[in-house]
C-alpha cells in the first residue's frame, strides 16, 4: 500500500509508537487495576458474581499485563492486540449496562470501547519506530504490502 498524501512518512512512525506506547501502558493499568485495587480475590468474586468461571482472574490478568507489556515494547505487539481483543469485548459487554462514562457506578463502556479502538488500529497501522520485534499482522504474509492506487 502506499502512503497517501494525508499519512507524513517522516514521522508516522513515531506517531504510531505513540499510540503502541499509551495502549500498552494502559493495558498494563487495566490489568495492575485488578491486582492493587481490587485485588485477585475481588476480581475473581467480581467474575463470580457475572456467572464467569473465578479461575478466569489469573489468566486475566496475566493477559492484560504482560499483553500490555509486549505491545509496548513492540514484540508481535500487533498479534498481541488482537489477541486481547476477546477480552477487553467481553469488559466492555459487562459495562453497557452502565452507561457511556467510566466514571459512572460500576464504569461505563467508554473505556474498554476506547482501549478495543484503539488495538485494532495498532493492529492495522504497525508497532511504529522502536519496536523490538515487530512483523505483518499475519505471519505467513511477509513478503510486500499490496500497492492501493487512489481513485
Amino acid at each position: 500500500m502506499t502512503a497517501s498524501a494525508s499519512v507524513d512518512s517522516r514521522t508516522a512512525p513515531y506517531g504510531l509508537f505513540a499510540l503502541r506506547a499509551a495502549l500498552g501502558t494502559m493495558w498494563i493499568a487495566h490489568g495492575l487495576l485488578k491486582v492493587f485495587v481490587f485485588g485477585i480475590a475481588g476480581f475473581a468474586g467480581f467474575l463470580g458474581s457475572l456467572g464467569y468461571p473465578a479461575a478466569l482472574a489469573g489468566p486475566i490478568i496475566a493477559a492484560e499485563v504482560i499483553g500490555g507489556v509486549l505491545i509496548l515494547l513492540g514484540i508481535y505487539g500487533r498479534q498481541v492486540s488482537v489477541l486481547l481483543l476477546p477480552v477487553m469485548a467481553a469488559a466492555m459487554l459487562v459495562h453497557v449496562p452502565n452507561g457511556w462514562l467510566f466514571s459512572a457506578p460500576n464504569g461505563g463502556w467508554e473505556y474498554p470501547a476506547f482501549l478495543i479502538v484503539a488495538s485494532i488500529a495498532h493492529a492495522l497501522a504497525g508497532e511504529g519506530a522502536f519496536a523490538l520485534r515487530a512483523r505483518p499482522l499475519m505471519f505467513w504474509q511477509a513478503g510486500p504490502a499490496p500497492t492501493v492506487r487512489a481513485a
